[in-house]
């Protein structure tokens, strides 16, 4: 069950947290793994712990904001992989800070990557996925999409705009056999949040991680590979009757909070 043997996955911000927790499931489970990120090294490190286990990998240096860039990466992976089925839209940047703390720049940075990346990428892999018989994309959304959370202004934006693209990329591509969801964790555990606290709680690291920890109703942050194993039911076979939905994995942060 639930085997993706021989499938082409393409994984942006696959370098670190949710993204190479995805790309090493996806790799455990047979498929064909391409990492892409923004930081080569990264994607590097992360294609080293697969290719341990003797699975199929490959990582492409992109930034997800540059058309050209990414035109170019998708097409050099459908000429070497003949085909692409699975895109997970995961390269993402976080900003902290209300409308008033937004400049005009961080708006700007937020929407090139969060909005902007997941349109160049979903775009040049549907037109591939329309050549074969069908493909699953998954766009990872946020909480904050659904949401109001305390300044978050600008980061909340791009990921409201992640679920309405998941949207309209599943009404669109029905009779193509293309699926399109999207996952909404909360706060997840990633080096993201180790960086926050290290320079923003130097002092106290461990009572503030417990602090962001009890802001979800189950008591503790999700794992990078709790996503990851959601993230793969949606792309598998056993999933071909979902499409157009998102899902939050959130410790009953959207339900449970009062």
């Amino acid at each position: 069950m639930f085997s993706l043997s021989k499938k082409v996955a393409v994984v942006t911000g696959g370098g670190s947290g949710i993204g190479q927790a995805i790309c090493q499931r996806f790799a455990a489970s047979g498929a064909i793994v391409y990492v892409l990120d923004v930081n080569l090294t990264a994607a590097r490190e992360t294609a080293a712990a697969i290719t341990a286990d003797g699975s199929q990998v490959f990582t492409e240096t992109v930034d997800v904001a540059i058309q050209k860039d990414v035109r170019a990466t998708f097409r050099h992976i459908h000429e070497q992989a003949g085909r692409i089925d699975i895109l997970i839209n995961n390269a993402g940047i976080a900003h902290i800070g209300n409308v008033e703390e937004t400049t005009e720049s961080d708006f700007e940075r937020i929407f090139q990557v969060n909005v902007k990346g997941i349109y160049n990428c979903a775009r040049e892999a549907v037109s591939i996925m329309k050549q074969q018989d069908g493909g699953v994309i998954i766009n990872l959304a946020s909480i904050a999409g659904s949401l109001g959370i305390p300044d978050r202004f600008a980061y909340s934006m791009s990921k409201g705009a992640v679920l309405s693209m998941t949207y309209s990329l599943a009404r669109d591509y029905l009779q193509d056999n293309i699926r399109c969801n999207s996952i909404s964790p909360a706060r997840v555990h990633t080096p993201f949040v180790d960086g926050y606290l290290a320079n923003n709680y130097p002092d106290k690291i461990e009572e503030m991680f417990a602090t962001l920890s009890k802001t979800q109703p189950i008591g503790r942050m999700g794992k990078p590979a709790e996503i990851a194993a959601l993230c793969h039911y949606l792309c598998s076979d056993e999933a071909a009757f979902i499409t157009g939905t998102d899902y939050p994995i959130d410790g009953g942060f959207i339900r449970l909070n009062t």
